[in-house]
This record gives structure tokens, C-alpha cells and sequence, in this order.
């Protein structure tokens, strides 16, 4: 890693995500936004590419590949750089996935992880946000209390990526322990979806609110059993995740506007030879390459194992604010780029910026 130079199986990675992103997400994009939906032949898909039967080891059914942070951002950074909603669907298993894969005891990942290895997509997702304009991921109001031989988890999340599809729900919530993670069955007595949430910006991945009220949670189903987990790794894995998906985003935004800058003539000339339009590609470049740096890094962090821990939460905390606030930087300055078409539905300039903006608020949609 320190060489900053991908490996063969990394490069065969990059370049399989970016094909299927070029020739299937984005595509779809644009009709996707527009009529808030998530075509299940897309998701059958994606389920091909294996992103996630891939990381599942043998013994569970899975094809045993190593599992590495810096892979999976890898391959995010290239599927968003399609589109942002319909790439956190593609991921969306791996939400669930990889922390029982990660921090499940082994009873969790015999019963769980062989589940995610058939023919078709099947979607588990992991529920953190909560809808409070005071919301700390370090300190959730879902609460889990024990009861006997059963957890009782009462509270609201928010932004919960396909919960109306989802088999599995990986609740957060707070315990007289600290922060644990619960294994929600779909079928589960107390859950339900109060409401299918309205944004601005990632109108094809479906998101709701989800209610807990009494919810019983065998004891068993607490994700690491007595252990339980390690919280603040799972939200850095996230916001790694997360992060790499903005440089996708932003990546987009500067090849786009580059190829329009090219083609648009005005007063005689491309409006790609103005220096104020050269500057804002110039600034765009630096920073999408100070993004991606940051990202690895964190990547190639959370690949060191618990020894880095103390790093990998100041790395994913840099990586996530910087990536917040450049990639929404650099999306304006596609809209501006493009002026009075940058506002308008014929160019997907003004989704990306949409989908940037929304980015600093989000916590556990994506997972490295």
C-alpha cells in the first residue's frame, strides 16, 4: 500500500466495477431518480458480481476471497461513479454481512453468513441514524434492555436502507454495557416501518424509518454474543465506506464536466480554454486525489487489524469530513460549469450534487 500502486486483483476489480457502472448503473440513473424506484433485475444483477458471496469464507458457502478494506473501497469509489443510490443497493447486503462476518460470534456466521451465498439478491441492512436534530452516533437513544433470556429494544431509526426488502436488520442500540448491535428478523414482533423517507437527493435507494416498540430480541441474537462488538470500528468501516463513495461521485462530476467543457462553444470557443473555468478543474483534481489518498489510507488502516484502532477512528473521522465537504465543493462546481444546464434534468449534474449535499448527514449506508 505504501507504494500507492494497485496490485493485478485490484486492478481487474477497478476495472470490472467501472464496466458494469458504465454499462448498467448509469444508465439507469437518471429514469431511477425520477420515478423513485429500484429495478429488481438491477439487483439481480448486481447480486452476479458477487460483492458479496465474494468475502463470505468456503466453510459458510462463500467463494473465500481475502477480505480487505481497501478492496471494497476500491470497488465502491468505481460503482458510484454510476450513481450513488443505485451502488449503496448494490452494496446494501454487505451492510449486514460484513459485521457478522467481522464481530459475529460462530454459531452467528453459521446461521447467517450461508443465507447470503445463493442465486438470488437477498437483502439484510443495518440500521444506525436516528431522527434527532441532536444525533450522536456515539450515543444512541434506542435502547436494549435485558430481560430474561431476551433483549427489548424500544426506539426510532431513520434513513434505513431498504428495510421494506430486508430479511435481516442490524439494529444499534445503547445497553447498560455500552453500544451493541442486534439481529432483527424481519418477521419480528414490534418492528414496523412508520414511513418511507422523503430527501432531496438519493431518491432511487429506498430509505424508511423504522419503530421499535417492545421488540424481543433472543439474547442470542446480540451480535457477539457476550463480547458484543466493537462499535466505534463498525462506524469506521462505515464511514470509510461511505467516503469512498464521494470520490466516486466527484470523479463523475469532474469527467463530465471536462467532456461538456470540451464540447461547449461560446464567443467562438470552448468554454474548457476560460481560466476560471481551468481553475476549477485544477482545484477539483486536487482534491478528488486528496480524497482518494485519505480514503486508502483509512482503507489500508482498517486492514491492519485492532493494533491501528486508535489511528483508524482518527483517519475515518478526517476522511469523512473532508470527503463531506469537498465532494459538495466539487459538485457545485460541476453546476457552475455547466451553468444554466447544470440545473436542468437533461444533464446528471445537478443529481450529483443533490446526492453530494446530502452526504455530510449520513452515517451507515455504505460499509468498507
Amino acid at each position: 500500500m505504501s507504494t500507492f500502486s494497485l496490485d493485478e486483483d485490484q486492478r481487474q476489480i477497478k476495472e470490472s466495477m467501472e464496466s458494469f457502472a458504465a454499462d448498467e448503473i448509469r444508465p439507469l440513473s437518471r429514469d431511477c431518480d425520477e420515478e423513485f424506484r429500484l429495478p429488481q433485475e438491477f439487483l439481480e444483477k448486481t447480486w452476479g458480481l458477487g460483492l458479496t458471496a465474494n468475502i463470505i469464507p468456503e466453510e459458510y458457502g462463500g467463494y473465500g476471497f481475502n477480505r480487505s478494506c481497501l478492496n471494497n473501497v476500491i470497488m465502491a469509489e468505481a460503482l458510484a461513479h454510476g450513481d450513488l443510490s443505485l451502488s449503496l443497493a448494490a452494496m446494501a447486503p454487505n451492510l449486514f454481512v460484513l459485521p457478522i462476518l467481522e464481530m459475529g460470534t460462530d454459531t452467528q456466521k453459521k446461521k447467517y453468513l450461508p443465507t447470503f451465498c445463493g442465486d438470488k439478491y437477498k437483502v439484510g441492512t443495518l440500521a444506525i441514524m436516528e431522527h434527532s436534530i441532536s444525533y450522536d452516533p456515539f450515543n444512541v437513544q434506542t435502547k436494549a434492555v435485558l430481560n430474561k433470556d431476551s433483549y427489548v429494544l424500544n426506539g426510532e431509526k431513520c434513513l434505513v436502507p431498504m428495510a421494506d426488502q430486508a430479511e435481516y436488520m442490524l439494529v444499534i442500540a445503547s445497553t447498560d454495557k455500552g453500544t451493541g448491535a442486534f439481529i432483527v428478523d424481519k418477521n419480528t414482533a414490534g418492528i414496523s416501518l412508520v414511513e418511507k423517507e422523503k430527501n432531496m437527493g438519493l431518491n432511487a435507494l429506498p430509505l424508511y424509518r423504522v419503530a421499535f416498540k417492545d421488540c424481543k430480541v433472543p439474547v442470542e441474537n446480540c451480535l457477539g454474543g457476550e463480547k458484543g462488538i466493537d462499535y466505534t470500528r463498525l462506524l469506521c468501516l462505515s464511514r470509510i465506506g461511505l467516503s469512498a463513495t464521494m470520490v466516486g461521485i466527484s470523479q463523475a462530476v469532474l469527467d463530465y464536466s471536462i467532456k461538456y467543457a470540451k464540447e461547449r462553444v461560446a464567443f467562438g470557443f470552448p468554454i474548457a480554454t476560460r481560466q476560471s473555468i481551468a481553475f476549477m478543474f485544477a482545484d477539483a483534481a486536487i482534491e478528488i486525489e486528496g480524497i482518494r489518498s485519505l480514503t486508502w489510507k483509512a482503507a489500508w488502516t482498517a486492514d491492519q487489524g485492532e493494533a491501528m484502532n486508535s489511528e483508524l477512528l482518527r483517519i475515518s473521522y478526517l476522511t469523512k469530513t473532508y470527503a463531506a465537504e469537498q465532494a459538495f465543493k466539487i459538485a457545485d462546481y460541476g453546476v457552475s460549469i455547466l451553468g444554466g444546464h447544470g440545473l436542468i434534468r437533461e444533464h446528471n449534474i445537478e443529481l450529483w450534487f443533490r446526492n453530494a449535499r446530502a452526504f455530510s448527514m449520513l452515517e451507515g449506508l455504505a460499509m468498507a
